[in-house]
This record gives structure tokens, C-alpha cells and sequence, in this order.
């Protein structure tokens, strides 16, 4: 089996988009201390949910939607991926206007997640 690596520019761009969001999920899966750290968040020392809940869910996220886009490399899983952080991108304004979450880190991260859905979206609407 060969690895594809696509010759347009605009799947090129989605592709990194994947391959960039696979690798945040694989740090997440494998350092989800670094991570709460990052977030400015803190585990209590007698529960350990936290873990579990960041490693499936976020981390899970990340590295299994970047690694089946991927894999599968075909506009429609392009769509869904850019759409589902476009949502994300969406949440994160919401929490920044209703919550007060203005802060540097909130707004890197949307930033990340607008950067994440904007190049597969660009790619799958001819924008590339």
C-alpha cells in the first residue's frame, strides 16, 4: 500500500489541516497532563475523570476525524471535518461573548480551530 499525498494545492492545504489535528490528538491521547496544563486547568488528585473524558473525547476526536480524512482523503470527509470545526469555531465565539472567556488562550485556540476549518472548507468549495 502506498501513502497518497495529494498534488493540488487546495487538498494539499486540507491535508495539512488533517495531518495537524491528528498530531494535537496524539499529543493529547499520550499527555493529557501537558495538555491540562496548557488549558489552565488542574486534576484533582483523588479523581482522575478529567483524564479519561480529555483523552476520548478531545483527544479521540482530534486523531481519529484527522487520520480517517487522512486515510480517506475525498471532499465529502473533507466537508465533514472542516464543518465540525467550523462548529467548534462557532462555540468558541459564543463562550468568548457570553462566558467572558476573552482570554490569550481562548482566543489561540480559535484561532487554531478557524485555521482547521477554514483549508478543508476552502478546498471542498473550489476557494484553492
Amino acid at each position: 500500500m502506498e501513502f497518497y499525498f495529494p498534488s493540488e494545492f487546495g487538498e494539499q492545504m486540507a491535508f495539512v489541516a488533517a495531518a495537524v489535528s491528528a498530531i494535537i490528538g496524539l499529543f493529547i491521547m499520550f499527555a493529557p497532563g501537558v495538555t491540562f496544563r496548557l488549558f489552565g486547568l488542574q486534576l484533582m488528585t483523588d479523581r482522575r475523570d478529567g483524564l479519561v473524558l480529555l483523552r476520548s473525547s478531545l483527544g479521540g476526536f482530534y486523531l481519529g476525524f484527522g487520520a480517517s480524512a487522512l486515510l480517506l482523503a475525498q471532499p465529502m470527509v473533507y466537508l465533514a471535518f472542516g464543518a465540525s470545526f467550523a462548529l467548534a469555531v462557532f462555540g468558541a465565539i459564543l463562550s468568548i461573548l457570553s462566558d467572558g472567556g476573552a482570554t490569550v488562550r481562548n482566543c489561540l485556540l480559535l484561532v487554531v480551530h478557524f485555521v482547521l476549518a477554514a483549508l478543508p472548507l476552502m478546498y471542498v468549495f473550489g476557494l484553492f
